[in-house]
């Protein structure tokens, strides 16, 4: 029997020389079909499954609106046997008893039936009671409550508990307005509890305005009428009833409307949920009654319930279509295993090539990058620390052959023996073990964990010593083994140098600044508008208590300690200063955390930067004395010595600002002079000393009854003036004659009763300070004429 060669077929029934692409192909394919056919069962059961979720929440959202329908129902009721099985009820019973009542009810009234005979009686017991202005009322055309037209019958609400901040309509009379008397005739024919059709209420917030009144007759059984002794109500806003307690909008599942079928023509809507419906034919109706009325509640499922039960259609068709995809490439990289693993076998074998041909160029590379930085010392060792590498720039910086020292020397020989000692002694302590000096410079010295340059002093061929930065790291092979280190320095002697003079330099410069009252400083803004602190001297620690480091790294700390009303003032002359480049110089205020409020003033000079940025050159010192003696001075000029009050100079500026007020802005202006009665007989029988503590005490008298924005000053002598600002005439009179009572109701110590004449002038539109003060020396010259002790009116 012949023998034929099997060839190998891949899990079993995929012939090898199949092509890849078409199975992948055919795998695509049947996983689509199966994911179709899932998706359309899945879809199918989720519609299902959202029509359950609606009408599970919809059955529920209507039985919770019947609930409060009904308690509604029964709470109204509860106030109606209330007044059944009461012979009469007070105010104050009423309202304790309704009051708990006010749950999802805008307000609860009593109605009493009344009659045109005893229509007086009604109101002038219900004023006597302490409503002062009651009265039956009725609403106007533009809804506005006025006194009730003459009827033969009334029902006003008598009494009534609400939760409005509005007034309550007191009064108002029920059957003044069609619908609600409507309403009434209903209660008094069916005897029962009744709902008016939509109305606006009267008394209540204009967000609730728009609801419905449910109302229950009154019949008493010990009357011999069968009619109603009067109504309880139930003022209700659906919008209040539905909304409170549940979900808020933006989140409710449910959108809700409610329609008033009272009318045959056009349903009103009572309530409609904010919130908007989703796109969905999902939808439920039914009728709920309240009282006597049916109402028609429509319910569609919100945006946030469709966003909430979205369907994993997508999700599976997308999962599924994934899982396809992956099962053709699977296959399609199986089959093609074999083709792979050849290709790359060549593609491996070509890279090796490459990569030796590489290496090779490389190498030669970093021969000629080694010997062509003459001003760096690279210098590479093995693991024992002999150096194997030694370049061009190594050989000119200590002086060596790199014969001399590849192979034969170790980087150890080339350091300053103490040196490694010490860094031997330190990273032994800090390690916790002993650390050899020929490993000391090699040692990883950041606190991270990190490689960084030391300055080192390496010892030249012929004995001089080098100061260099060395930046010492491991070198390592492809597998990641340690294999040596590389050492790189860099000459830094002429660097040291100039860093030596230019702290020198900064010494120098500190120790002159200490010794200046004050702060030295250099302050850039760069063409951006950023601020910086380039120089801060010492001084600068005692003008905002902050260090000098603080302030170079962060500017805006000075404008931290700036007083908040001088800051923007601040910035601005700086910007001013910038544009113009002319000199700046400012008195400002800071506010500092230990010293507290002090004054401060800068100078200084500004100069372009070739960038486009600022410098200024400035100088800043503390004025807080000097502030301190300006406003001493200040209050002296403008106070009088004797009385302690202000003096005529300070009169004459509040004057001169007071009507720039009110010729600018409009308003009232008022003085009143007085002049005390007598003085100079006063001096001349008890001595100028008495005749001063006279002053003072008028002073104490009048200053005591006067308000805060009143400015009492004396013009000189016994002559004293009131600047008051925002009252007219009248007030001014009446404060004229407050003053003038208080001076002679107490006599004085050593004299007795002390009196003063006094005049009045308000402020006239067009009228000057001259002519205002003239009127009040008029009115104070005609109190004297009169006979003293009085007060007169201003004069013409």
């Amino acid at each position: 029997m012949s023998l034929h060669a099997v060839r190998p077929k891949i899990l079993g029934f995929i012939r090898e020389d199949v092509s890849a692409w078409l199975v992948a192909l055919l795998a695509l394919l049947v996983g689509g079909i199966l994911t179709g056919l899932l998706a359309w069962a899945t879809f199918n059961q989720f519609h299902q499954q959202l029509r359950q979720r609606f009408q599970l929440l919809a059955s529920e959202r209507y039985s919770r609106i019947e609930e409060r329908f009904e308690d509604q129902e029964q709470r109204l009721d509860g106030l109606r046997r209330f007044f059944v099985n009461s012979e009469s009820v007070s105010r104050e019973e009423f309202d304790g008893y309704a009051k708990p009542l006010l749950h999802r009810t805008q307000a609860y009234s009593w109605a009493p039936r009344v009659s045109h005979t005893e229509r007086p009686l009604l109101e002038r017991v219900v004023r006597e009671e302490g409503l002062s202005g009651f009265t039956f009322r009725e609403l106007t055309a533009d809804g506005q409550l006025q006194p009730a037209t003459e009827r033969d019958e009334y029902v006003p609400v008598l009494y009534t508990q609400t939760q409005s901040r509005l007034p309550t309509p007191l009064g108002y009379d029920l059957l003044a307005q069609a619908l609600r008397r409507s309403t009434l005739e209903r209660a008094d024919r069916n005897g029962r509890m009744v709902v008016s059709q939509p109305l606006h209420l009267v008394g209540i917030e204009p967000a609730y305005s728009r609801g419905v009144l449910l109302v229950a007759p009154v019949i008493r059984q010990n009357l011999a009428s069968a009619a109603p002794a009067g109504y309880v109500m139930a003022v209700i806003s659906m919008r209040q009833l539905l909304a409170d307690g549940l979900p808020e909008e933006n989140h409710d599942s449910l959108s809700v409307r409610i329609l008033d079928l009272s009318t045959d023509d056009q349903h009103e809507v009572l309530y409609e949920s904010t919130n908007t419906a989703g796109a969905s034919d999902l939808s439920s109706t039914r009728l709920l009654r309240l009282a006597d009325h049916d109402y028609q509640v429509d319910m569609r499922p919100s945006a946030a319930f469709l966003k909430a039960n979205h369907s994993s259609v997508a999700s599976l068709v997308v999962l599924g279509g994934l899982l396809s995809l992956l099962l053709s490439v699977f296959l399609y990289v199986l089959v093609s295993q074999r083709q792979r693993a050849l290709k790359m076998v060549e593609q491996r074998t070509q890279e090796l090539h490459d990569r030796e041909q590489e290496l090779r160029g490389t190498h030669g590379q970093l021969r000629g990058v080694l010997d062509a930085a003459t001003q760096v010392a690279i210098i590479a060792t093995d693991l024992r620390g002999i150096i194997s590498t030694f370049n061009a720039g190594a050989e000119q910086m200590l002086g060596y052959f790199s014969a001399q020292v590849v192979g034969h020397m170790t980087l150890e020989n080339l350091h300053l023996p103490r040196e490694l000692e010490a860094r031997s002694a330190e990273l032994s302590a800090r390690y916790g073990k002993p650390i050899p000096t020929c490993q000391a410079m090699l040692v990883e010295g950041g606190e991270e964990g990190g490689h960084e340059a030391r300055e080192w002093t390496l010892v030249r061929h012929d004995g001089s010593h080098l100061t260099v930065n060395m930046l010492a790291t491991p070198v390592l092979d492809e597998q990641g083994l340690w294999v040596g280190h590389l050492a790189i320095c860099i000459d830094i002697t002429e660097r040291k140098r100039v860093h030596e003079a230019l702290a020198a330099r900064d010494l120098l410069l500190k120790k002159l600044s200490a010794h200046v009252p004050g702060g030295i400083y250099q302050f850039k803004m760069e063409f951006d508008g950023r601020f910086s602190v380039i120089y801060a001297s010492d001084g600068m620690r005692d003008i905002y208590e902050l260090e000098p480091d603080v302030l170079l790294l962060n500017a805006e700390a000075v404008f931290a300690r700036i007083h908040p009303q001088d800051t923007r003032r601040v910035r601005a002359s700086i910007l001013a200063s910038a544009d113009t480049l002319s000199p700046w110089r400012e008195e400002y205020r800071v506010q500092l955390p230990e010293r507290g409020l002090r004054w401060v003033r800068g100078e200084a000079t500004p100069e372009e930067l070739p960038g486009g940025g600022v410098l200024w050159h400035g100088y800043i010192s503390d004025i807080s004395d000097l502030k301190r003696v300006e406003e001493e001075l200040r209050a002296l000029s403008v106070t009088d010595s004797l009385t302690g009050i202000h003096n005529r100079r300070y009169f004459q500026e509040r004057l001169t600002t007071e009507m720039a007020r009110v010729e600018r802005g409009g308003g009232e202006l008022s003085v009143i002079m007085l002049d005390i009665d007598h003085f100079k007989r006063i001096n001349d029988q008890h001595g100028h000393a008495v005749g001063d503590r006279v002053l003072q005490a008028v002073c104490e008298r009048i200053g005591g009854r006067l308000r805060r924005t009143d400015v009492f000053c004396r013009l000189g002598g016994e002559e004293f003036m009131v600047l008051c600002p925002d009252i007219d005439g009248e007030q001014a009179h009446v404060l004229a004659v407050e003053l003038w009572q208080g001076l002679r109701s107490a006599p004085i110590d050593e004299v007795g009763i002390v009196t003063a004449s006094f005049g009045i002038a308000s402020w006239r539109a067009g009228e000057g300070a001259d002519a205002l003060l003239l009127r009040a020396d008029s009115g104070v010259y005609a109190a004297k004429q009169a006979g003293r002790d009085r007060v007169e009116g201003q004069m013409s």
